[in-house]
Parts: structure tokens; C-alpha cells; sequence
């Protein structure tokens, strides 16, 4: 998204307290460091603690409001997948967020928009279909930015790491060297760092 939408900069937030769904299984100073961990080294990834500071449920409106009141003439963009876009009449003050900032919606295996319902009725006047148009306005506007769908989730990666399967290539390997290190989400120890079979070749 950095590149193809020629972003200044992309910030990564983590959740504190998520409105729909359980606690985070680790604390917010070790979720902030595997974070930024992963973003170490790249150019325009920013890791963002503000949810992290602030008490009560990570509401994400706040969180743009936050945003806005630094960022008071640059255009915002709010980049979610297409689970949590199908998902947005439930989330707190949901219709105020284009008050706030553009919606990039990415596609993601499994979930489609039939293009129906109160979402559709919502979406008037506010669906662009050219990137370059979020740089037009200062907020308002909802972009569905097609993407290479990759079926990989959260979930799918925890799981992976509580049965002894090491997730290489899901995520940076800085990150599972430190949640290997430190036993997170179930990694029951053990070598991560496998040895080719003697009589191979390479």
C-alpha cells in the first residue's frame, strides 16, 4: 500500500483493548516490541503506540480523531481489510469515520461485498474507483484496492506456533526469533533453526 497508493508514510497500530474479540493472549509492551521488530529497517512503516497509551476500548474513530487533530491538512487513509470493512456497522460511531479520513478496503480470501444492505446504502457518493482521487480530498471517500490475496491470518500463524510448527516465511524472521526466544503463544521450544539431512545436497 506504500508503494502502490504513494504513501508518505503507513502506520501500524496496535489494539489495546479490541471492541470484538477476546484480549490479546500477551501484553501490549511485548505485542509493541514484536511489532517494531517487524518494521525495523523499512523505510515509511511507522509503528504507532497511541491505542496503547490511551485507557478504554480501542475505538478506532478515536484513534482517527487522535490522527486528525495532528495531521489537520493531509489527507488521511484508514486501511482495513474486507473482513473487518463487512463487519463496520458494528463498530463504534462507524458512519463518522469518513468524517475523519478516506477508506482503503484490501480483498481478502473468503469475503466478498455483494454490494447489498445497509453498507451499500452507506457507500453512495462515497466509492472512488482511481487511487490518485484520495490525495483530492482530505477525508471521505472509500477505495477497494485489489490485492494478491495470500490466505494468511493471526489465527492460522498462532496455531502453527502452539503445535511446534515453525512459521517461517509468515512472518519477518526477527519477530519468530523473539517469540521463539520468549515461548510466546504456546512455541513449545526446541530448534528453529532446522539441519538439512545429512546426504543432501543444498
Amino acid at each position: 500500500m506504500l508503494e502502490e497508493l504513494q504513501l508518505a508514510e503507513v502506520r501500524l497500530v496496535p489494539c489495546h483493548v479490541p471492541p470484538h474479540r477476546e484480549r490479546p493472549r500477551h501484553d501490549a509492551d511485548c505485542r509493541l516490541e514484536l511489532l517494531q521488530l517487524a518494521v525495523q529497517g523499512v523505510p515509511g512503516l511507522l509503528v504507532d503506540d497511541r491505542e496503547l497509551r490511551r485507557d478504554g476500548p480501542s475505538y478506532t474513530v478515536d484513534t482517527l480523531a487522535s490522527l486528525r487533530g495532528e495531521f489537520s491538512q493531509t489527507p488521511l487513509c484508514l486501511i482495513i481489510g474486507m473482513d473487518s470493512f463487512l463487519n463496520l456497522p458494528s463498530w463504534h460511531r462507524w458512519r463518522e469515520l469518513t468524517d475523519l479520513a478516506h477508506i482503503v478496503v484490501l480483498s481478502r480470501p473468503g469475503y466478498a461485498f455483494d454490494g447489498s444492505g445497509e453498507l451499500a446504502e452507506w457507500l453512495q457518493g462515497r466509492r472512488i474507483t482511481q487511487p490518485q482521487q484520495l490525495a483530492v480530498e482530505l477525508a471521505g471517500s472509500v477505495y477497494f484496492h485489489p490485492v494478491t490475496q495470500l490466505d494468511i491470518s493471526a489465527t492460522r500463524i498462532r496455531s502453527l506456533i502452539g503445535s511446534g510448527r515453525i512459521p517461517r516465511f509468515l512472518m519477518p524472521d526477527a519477530v519468530w526469533q523473539r517469540i521463539a526466544a520468549l515461548g510466546l503463544y504456546g512455541w513449545p521450544g526446541g530448534d528453529i533453526h532446522p539441519q538439512p539431512a545429512k546426504g543432501g545436497h543444498d
